[in-house]
């Protein structure tokens, strides 16, 4: 149980809402503070003052005063109009935490909206009644209008949401769940439609995605390491120490860790002419630090802006004051979904690197392409091509977003900051890396196999046999996107997680 109001929203609550249902309620302290606002607004009104969204028109029809008798109508009326997003649905866990990261904004009493309303959106969480939210159409300021509209529908009995991974009408979903649709009084409508919640739900969706792939790199390139009997040398903590980085220093202890007691390295203490691997290699700890650094920045602001009210005007009860302001321009969640952007790219970058040097006997010492008989067999040949593919795809796609800007509105919204876009790119950028990894890790399995009868440290044999479990030794040439979807497929379900446990954690990111 999520106690809205009580504390705010952390990564384990935000994980928790991604991967399966979750139930919320509303504190006492959240209730008062949403009757005192939603009171402020009544009495507001009640002076006839101009106050936008709630006696005005929106946007660029804000000097267009609102007949009293059709103020409820107004807030019926954004909804149905901003509802004009297209393309493929958001996946189910970024629109449960959507809905966990509205609630909990409006919950804070900054936006007039009413505890009906806000009960009902607390109702849907509980039911896991699912809005149908089209991907695309915000361009990340003014809120994500388009896609938070779809989502509004639904409290009214418009619209189509999911129930138990049905899609239904807004009216059905709300009937199977025992809510009754909400009449949306005087600025409910733009409480609920004004806000940063998709962009950020999939930037946070993006970020832990790229954790998980994270974990999987670290664990990939120590296992290169061993495959192409490298040094441990550059992850001595001596050298960490004089470039004290915290995400340098943090993967350079988890490269020693996993390294730690392996028989293949041990093997070419001595003897070994080779000075310095390549920087794929060598360097794992200065580009994977950095780019854990990134990540670690992006957490800090994405949960701030989880627990941010982006809605506009504000209304501050204490007071009385109705503040129009920009809360609801996403740029902090454009950049942080850029920087996720970089350092998902990078990863790739690194690990596609590998996979060159563990294909080429002239650097790795093990037969070309991985293979036994090759030429008759092609081994690694194409799988490497595969990974080169996915790595231009994702450079190609983390061009950054926010340095894009379209005015809308007529000119009243004249800069925005597309951070709804550059977030939901993370999500099939994070797919490509997974499957970057996960043919790094084959070809890293296949060089191991190819030291026996030396042994890797326990860690990566661990790791080793695991990967086996689902694809196995290749003594001949046979189809290799099965194997890569499966271990993709453990990436991607966290399996590889526990040899290399908390890294934002690690970075102070809770």
């Amino acid at each position: 149980m999520i106690a809205i109001g009580e504390r705010p929203l952390d990564l384990q609550d935000i994980r928790a809402a991604l991967g399966g249902p979750v139930t919320v309620a509303l504190s006492e302290k959240a209730r008062g503070l949403i009757a005192r606002s939603a009171e402020t607004v009544t009495r507001l009104l009640a002076t006839g003052d101009a106050i936008y969204g709630v006696n005005t028109g929106f946007g660029k029809l804000a000097k267009t005063r609102i007949a009293a008798k059709d103020l409820n109508a107004l807030q019926i009326n954004i909804v149905r109009s901003h509802a004009a997003g297209v393309g493929a649905a958001l996946d189910a866990g970024v629109t449960r935490l959507i809905l966990l990261m509205k609630l909990n904004a409006l919950a804070q009493g900054a936006s007039g909206i009413s505890i009906a309303a806000m009960e009902a959106l607390a109702a849907l969480i509980n039911a896991d009644v699912l809005p149908v939210i089209p991907g695309q159409g915000s361009v990340g300021a003014s809120g994500d209008l388009a896609p938070l509209a779809h989502l509004s529908l639904v409290l009214i009995g418009e619209g189509h949401a999911l129930v138990n991974g049905e899609k239904v009408s807004g009216s059905v979903a709300l009937a199977a769940a025992g809510i009754a649709p909400v009449a949306l009084g005087p600025k409910e409508g733009l409480a609920l439609l004004n806000g940063t919640q998709v962009s950020t739900a999939l930037a946070l969706s993006g970020l832990i995605a790229a954790e998980r792939n994270a974990e999987a790199a670290v664990l990939a390139g120590a296992m290169s390491v061993d495959a192409v009997m490298g040094s441990d040398t550059p992850f001595d903590p001596r050298i960490h120490a004089l470039r004290p980085h915290p995400g340098q220093m943090l993967a350079a202890s988890h490269y020693r860790r996993l390294l730690a007691g392996s028989g293949i390295r041990a093997s070419h203490l001595e003897g070994d002419d080779r000075v310095q691997d390549p920087y794929s290699f060598r360097c794992q700890p200065q580009v994977m630090g950095a780019c854990l650094d990134l990540l670690a920045n992006a957490t800090r602001t994405l949960l701030i802006e989880a627990n941010a009210v982006s809605d506009n005007p504000l209304v501050f009860a204490e007071d009385g004051a109705v503040l129009s302001g920009g809360n609801f321009h996403a740029e902090p969640v454009a950049f942080a979904a850029d920087i996720i952007a970089m350092a998902v790219a990078e990863m790739g970058s690194l690990s596609e690197r590998r996979i060159a040097a563990l294909i080429d006997t002239t650097i790795s010492l093990l037969p070309p392409f991985l293979i036994r008989n090759p030429g008759l067999n092609s081994g690694f040949m194409i799988p490497q091509c595969t990974a080169a593919a996915l790595m231009s795809e994702n450079k190609q796609l983390s061009h950054p977003a926010s340095v894009d800007s379209a005015p809308t509105s007529a000119n009243q919204e004249d800069h925005v900051s597309m951070a709804t876009h550059g977030a939901r790119r993370l999500g099939p950028m994070n797919a490509n890396l997974a499957r970057i990894i996960a043919i790094e890790m084959m070809a890293a399995a296949e060089g191991i196999d190819f030291r026996r009868p030396l042994q890797s440290s326990g860690l990566l044999e661990d790791a080793h046999a695991l990967i086996r479990s689902k694809a196995a030794k290749r003594d001949e040439d046979r189809e290799f996107s099965t194997d890569t979807e499966a271990i993709a497929t453990l990436i991607e379900t966290f399996a590889f997680a526990r040899f290399v446990p908390g890294l934002l954690g690690d970075l102070g990111c809770r």
